[in-house]
């Protein structure tokens, strides 16, 4: 077991403020980044993508990524992931101090050429440079390398995405170097049955250690039966957004990431361990509304806990005895 999941059962990795903010037009102020970072560590988050290595011009949002890189990797404890869409971008976040880095490949071209403005055999060749660039350091210097399968259960601009399409570019990525490759619903086209098919195809053409984790967006409101399936057949690593802030910039239609609050609600009700305090994740939303006008969203933090509940005492799940209050 690795440091980071020693202790837990499933890791929630906060994408809030890269996935999060990418789409949202009003700049956060840095300080506000920063202790928003601070808040959801302190709460138990023990991963966060804190920002993207995209040139300021495109996504202006994003333009002080490598300040905040710097900052999250002074807090103990927490590993300190960044989106890169090409080598250069590597360079950047490596030198920054980046733990972990992905780099997204749309298994859908057409989104591909929008949102990277490469085609499949152009994101590959960035692919190779990256590898090449962590091969250089030494391996205690490496940051994780992930290959993230982007669209691959649905596109808004190709609709349909063939789950061999999908396996036969994971198998790419990882012939060409990456440590594991990730899973994205990066249009919210998933369903659970779906979820477990593409898992397992995976699973069987590269091993279970080639992906642990998943992306889910809750666009047309699967997200968290799509986490549960995934969660069923052995996925320990889901990324998630606190107020389910977030969407593709370039798959119109394409909204927010399962809420935070809501998953880790899920997950301590059946007595899953994630590290994480409900009631001061809860708290962390007060930074972000402060900062940005966008609206949030989440269904635990507008009705609160159920009565009686208890955090990490398995909640009102699986073989809880403990006495409920009285209605």
């Amino acid at each position: 077991m690795s440091d980071i999941m020693s202790g837990i059962d499933v890791l929630v990795s906060e994408v809030g403020p890269r996935d999060g903010l990418q789409s949202i037009k009003s700049i956060m102020p840095t300080d506000a980044k920063k202790n928003w970072i601070k808040a959801m560590s302190d709460a138990g988050i023990r991963e966060i993508e804190v920002g993207s290595f995209v040139p300021a011009k495109l996504l202006p949002q994003l333009a002080d990524t490598g300040e905040i890189v710097q900052y999250a990797r002074t807090i103990p404890g927490l590993q300190v992931a960044a989106l890169v869409p090409n080598a250069k971008g590597a360079e950047a976040a490596i030198a920054a101090g980046a733990h972990k880095i992905t780099l997204p490949l749309s298994v859908s071209e057409t989104h591909s050429l929008k949102n990277l403005r490469k085609t499949h055999e152009q994101v590959f060749e960035e692919v190779k440079a990256i590898v090449a660039l962590l091969k250089a350091l030494p391996k205690d210097k490496r940051p994780h390398f992930e290959g993230s399968l982007s669209t691959a259960f649905g596109c808004t601009l190709e609709g349909y995405i063939p789950e061999a399409q999908v396996v036969k570019l994971g198998e790419r990525l990882m012939a060409l170097g990456c440590d594991e490759v990730g899973l994205a619903d990066t249009t919210g086209y998933a369903n659970p049955a779906q979820v477990k098919h593409m898992i397992k195809a995976i699973w069987a053409a590269l091993g279970k250690n080639a992906l642990t984790g998943i992306h889910i967006h809750n666009t047309r409101g699967l997200g968290l039966a799509n986490a549960l399936a995934a969660l069923d057949i052995g996925i320990t690593t889901f990324d998630s957004s606190l107020g389910g802030l977030g969407g593709c910039p370039f798959a119109p239609g394409a909204s927010g990431n399962i809420v935070t609050e809501d998953l880790v609600f899920m997950l301590d009700s059946m007595g899953l361990k994630t590290g994480i305090d409900l009631a001061k994740l809860l708290k962390v939303r007060e930074i972000v509304t402060a900062a940005v006008p966008d609206p949030m969203y989440g269904f635990t933090p507008d009705a609160g806990v159920p009565k009686g509940y208890i955090q990490g005492g398995n909640g009102w799940g699986i073989g809880n005895d403990t006495k409920l209050a009285a209605e």
